[in-house]
């Protein structure tokens, strides 16, 4: 059997601010969004994917609106990008931070640089080098 798909569910306090962020920074356009209850715990998201078609797979902003989002580190989110300088100028002006600078890493063939988002979620940034 094959997967039909992938997605990845963030948990967060502000599902709307956070589906900005992830739209501005990355290029992901809202799908849908939805509200309910999960075990009798209410709560809301917002399904973002790229260019809003989810057959390349979803980033979902989740919020169980009655409670807090977790304090540790629960997912690290990972992003192939074109262009990380680009990426870089981008996070910074949407209110995300960077965990240290740009490292070259041609062994693995990749650039890649660390950043959290405006929450603290923690993001890896890749750009291939040529060849891969």
């Amino acid at each position: 059997m094959t997967a039909l798909g992938l997605f990845t569910k963030l948990i967060c306090r502000d599902e709307e601010a956070m589906a900005a962020y992830y739209g501005a920074v990355y290029g992901l356009g809202v799908v849908q969004r939805v509200a309910g209850e999960s075990d009798g715990q209410p709560f809301r998201e917002v399904i973002l994917a790229p260019g809003g078609d989810w057959t390349k797979g979803s980033l979902v902003m989740f919020n169980f609106t009655e409670r807090q989002a977790p304090r540790d580190q629960q997912v690290i989110l990972g992003f192939t990008v074109a262009d990380l300088d680009d990426l870089v100028t981008r996070i910074e002006a949407n209110g995300g931070k960077l965990v240290g600078p740009i490292r070259d890493e041609p062994e693995h063939g990749v650039r890649v640089v660390f950043s959290v988002d405006p929450e603290g979620a923690l993001c890896e940034n890749v750009q291939m080098l040529g060849g891969h």
